[in-house]
């Protein structure tokens, strides 16, 4: 009997084909099982995702909630202190001393100082302002008078001079026999809680917080662009009695877009909630929301989470409960077209047999072939697994020499330095300046302590090392221990000097950090400047800008190409010769100078290069 060809056993299984593909109950059957799947798997996912995240909402909205009473209670002890003080007593009794009331506002100076908070006042009983803590004089707030006449105990106020943000004020009324002697007034500023809320709420797309008032406007918000909103729309006589509050300030109060009604119904459900500013109309979403009321501030924290990872996971069970119906479906198909298909099998039995033979043969020549290609696969693996092994140990061995090249540099100079303060102390002992000598000594002993810093430093460039303290150091001495370590260079290559730097300045940081940033900046200036020409200057100067001071270092050196630009502040990258550096001088100041709160950077001079760092000022005491 002839093997059945090719064309022959492809059309007996397009027969088998058709003759299984006839529409049957058992099709329905399996349609309707996957449409089930789809349904169960959907709503069970998304319910169980629902419930997981209101959980984890409700934790955080508990967190927020204990996190604003702790700030709040934190300053809860100021107006009883404040009100027991007997300036503060004395001058409620005689509010036209003058003397009294500057005695006073130092106080409360000192005081706001010490516990942080923003201001600190003493008022009379018709609301004239007795003692500030900012030293202000005359009437004070009328929001604070009328808090004062309704009897409150504090409210929440907008600070305009300050970006918008919120302030929270107590008021402590001081009373003898039952008559108002005047209030204890304590303002603190909530911006830095809430600039943690916005910052969490950066790192966490899928959440946001609204601080509302008994006045349902957004007091707090992790995001700023809601501050100060109000939920639903705002009517004209609302919004006369927010402003004649005189707590939100004269600006328009929009509306957010969120309803009250729905929301004060709602102890955990789906909002629609606007698009954030700077994102399209189209970005506006449902939103799960939870709230907590604080009945003692007059205050409710309502959180908005996204439901969107929820609905994704639920589209995925969805998927996957229509799969698994599909599949019962298909298996009671299979069952039922099983006999069916024997009896068209066993017709195809013989001619299946004699075309199994011959792709028996074909699948023995192509085994064949496999082994020995899989043979070779395998040979090829083992050569390079024993060449990565070589290049990891070649790598390490690389490694190894470009610390030590690193090491060697950073240590040059204080050993140059050593050296010659070594031979100086010989020739000052033999001609009896013992003074001198002593001085020298004291010198090298903090040459060696330095030499260990910077050792320690090359550490911290591997692993994260425990900070040093800041204190307020002198920037010029700083820059005069420099010079000092760089001054046989300074003579011998003829480089001149122009140092603006004030003697006055102080600045937070560790000075043996410091003086070495300082050095390496200085080193690299002067080789930068060993090829160019006669005119070679090295000018250190500052510049102070509100709260912090930054400092210049300019060479007229040869400068830097724009394209190196971008690796200036790669570990072991340099433009120097080889031997002469391994580039971690850059890297190790960049690291420093973060960890002062500043930051290290390369700028094109108009001859050479200019690098220059921000420090914090030290507070004068």
């Amino acid at each position: 009997m002839p093997l059945p060809t090719a064309p022959t056993i492809s059309h007996l299984l397009r027969q088998l084909a058709s003759r299984l593909s006839r529409p049957s109950l058992y099709v329905y059957l399996t349609l309707a099982m996957s449409a089930l799947g789809l349904m169960l798997g959907h709503q069970l996912s998304q319910s169980t995702g629902m419930a997981q995240l209101t959980a984890v909402a409700g934790e955080r909205l508990e967190l927020y909630a204990a996190s604003l009473e702790a700030e709040l209670a934190r300053h809860a002890y100021l107006p009883s202190l404040i009100a027991i003080d007997e300036d503060v007593r004395a001058l409620l009794d005689t509010p036209g001393d003058a003397e009294l009331s500057t005695r006073v506002a130092r106080k409360l100076a000192g005081i706001s100082v010490r516990s942080g908070a923003r201001q600190l006042l003493v008022l009379a009983p018709d609301g004239r302002l007795l003692a500030d803590s900012q030293g202000q004089h005359g009437q004070a707030a009328p929001e604070l008078t009328r808090a004062l006449v309704d009897g409150l105990g504090h409210y929440f106020i907008r600070d305009a001079r300050n970006g918008g943000s919120t302030d929270f004020v107590q008021l402590h009324a001081l009373r003898r026999q039952g008559r108002l002697l005047g209030a204890v007034v304590v303002r603190i500023n909530l911006a830095p809680l809430e600039a943690t809320w916005a910052d969490l709420g950066l790192r966490s797309q899928s959440e946001k917080l609204l601080v509302l008032d008994e006045q349902d406007v957004v007091i707090m918000s992790s995001v700023p662009a809601w501050r100060y909103r109000t939920l639903g729309a705002v009517e004209p006589d609302r919004l006369a009695r927010l402003q004649s509050s005189e707590r939100y300030g004269s600006e328009a109060l929009p509306a957010l877009g969120i309803e009250r009604e729905s929301l004060a119904q709602a102890d955990a459900s789906l909002l629609p909630v606007p698009a954030s500013e700077g994102q399209p109309p189209s970005a506006s979403a449902r939103l799960l929301a939870q709230q907590r009321s604080m009945p003692p501030l007059g205050l409710r924290l309502v959180t908005l989470s996204d439901p969107a990872e929820v609905w994704r996971q639920a589209r995925y069970a969805a998927w996957g409960g229509a799969a698994f119906g599909a599949s019962l479906g298909l298996l009671a198909l299979y069952l039922a077209s099983r006999r069916r298909a024997l009896q068209q099998l066993f017709q195809a039995k013989t001619e299946l047999q004699l075309a199994h033979g011959q792709l028996e043969k074909l699948v023995d020549e192509r085994t064949a072939e496999l082994r020995s290609t899989n043979a070779e696969l395998k040979r090829q693996i083992a050569q390079r697994l024993r060449a990565e092994d070589e290049l990891v140990q070649a790598g390490k061995l690389a490694v190894l020499g470009q610390m030590s090249a690193g090491i060697s540099h950073e240590l040059n100079q204080p050993l140059t330095a050593l050296r010659a303060l070594s031979r100086n102390t010989q020739l000052l002992q033999q001609g009896g300046r013992h003074e001198t000598v002593a001085e020298n000594l004291r010198t090298i002993d903090a040459m060696v302590e330095r030499m260990s810093l910077i050792t320690r430093q090359l550490k911290s460039f591997a692993r994260k090392a425990e900070s040093a303290t800041a204190t307020p150091v002198s920037l010029a001495a700083a820059v005069r221990n420099v010079l000092l370590l760089l001054e046989h260079r300074i003579r011998a290559e003829q480089v001149k000097l122009r140092i603006d730097v004030s003697d006055s300045l102080r600045v937070n940081c560790d000075p043996n950090r410091l003086e070495q940033v300082l050095l390496n900046l200085c080193a690299n200036a002067m080789d930068a400047m060993q090829g160019s020409g006669d005119e070679r200057e090295l000018a250190i100067s500052t510049e102070p800008g509100g709260q912090r001071v930054r400092v210049r270092v300019a060479d007229t050196g040869s400068g830097i190409a724009p394209a190196l630009m971008p690796r200036l502040f790669e570990p072991f990258f340099t433009t120097k010769p080889a031997g002469q550096g391994l580039g971690l001088g850059l890297v190790i100041s960049s690291k420093i100078v973060h960890e002062f709160g500043g930051s290290l950077q390369a700028l094109p001079g108009e001859v050479g290069m200019v690098f220059e760092f921000d420090l914090e000022l030290a507070r004068h005491v």
